[in-house]
């Protein structure tokens, strides 16, 4: 029980998800992905007229299913196979953050920048708002996220998911180096 309490390394862990694709073709001939699931969610509970959500959600009713074991999974993960304490980061990165004004680091995501109290400040509300809505938009616009394209999409050598994955890391990387400072300073 304690090795499964223990992170584990990224040559046993990555391997493990790489697995799930052939896994899901060869089993059920379905391709992995996560963010279709919001769209299943919507055209199974809002009736409503739109064309994007007039199909046979049903059909693709397994993802559901998936996303809410990665949701339990997740659950069991966090109250009953964790161990208590901080997350364990590099000393550097704490400093570098601690440079920036982010001083919590209590729970698993930084205290000071996503807490519910941020949610009404200038900062939260771009971080946790805006960041979200354009998280949303760009797994859209993509046509899947990054799971679905860096994982499923490069595996089946799908060219528009080597693009949409190289856009990512690329976004990833402004915003970390040139967009995030500013958005500290908020």
């Amino acid at each position: 029980m304690e090795m499964i309490k223990q992170p584990w390394p990224w040559y046993i862990v990555g391997p493990l998800i790489g697995l799930m694709v052939p896994a899901l073709l060869l089993l059920g001939n379905k391709t992995f992905g996560i963010s279709s699931s919001l769209r299943h969610i919507c055209a199974a509970c809002v009736p409503a007229n739109i064309s994007f959500f007039k199909y046979d959600w049903k059909k693709e009713s397994w993802n559901l299913f998936f996303a809410a074991g990665i949701m339990a999974g997740g659950f069991i993960a966090t109250y009953f196979l964790s161990v208590p304490g901080p997350v364990s980061l590099n000393d550097q990165t704490i400093a570098a953050l601690q440079h920036q004004g982010i001083k919590d680091f209590s729970g698993l995501l930084p205290g000071d920048l996503f807490s519910f109290s941020q949610l009404f400040t200038l900062r939260g509300f771009v971080f946790m708002v805006l960041g979200g809505f354009m998280v949303g938009f760009g797994t859209r616009y993509a046509g899947g996220c990054t799971s679905g394209h860096a994982i499923m999409g490069i595996s089946s050598l799908q060219w528009p998911s080597l693009v949409a994955t190289c856009c990512f890391m690329i976004g990833g990387f402004v915003m970390i180096w040139f967009i995030l400072p500013y958005l500290l300073q908020l």
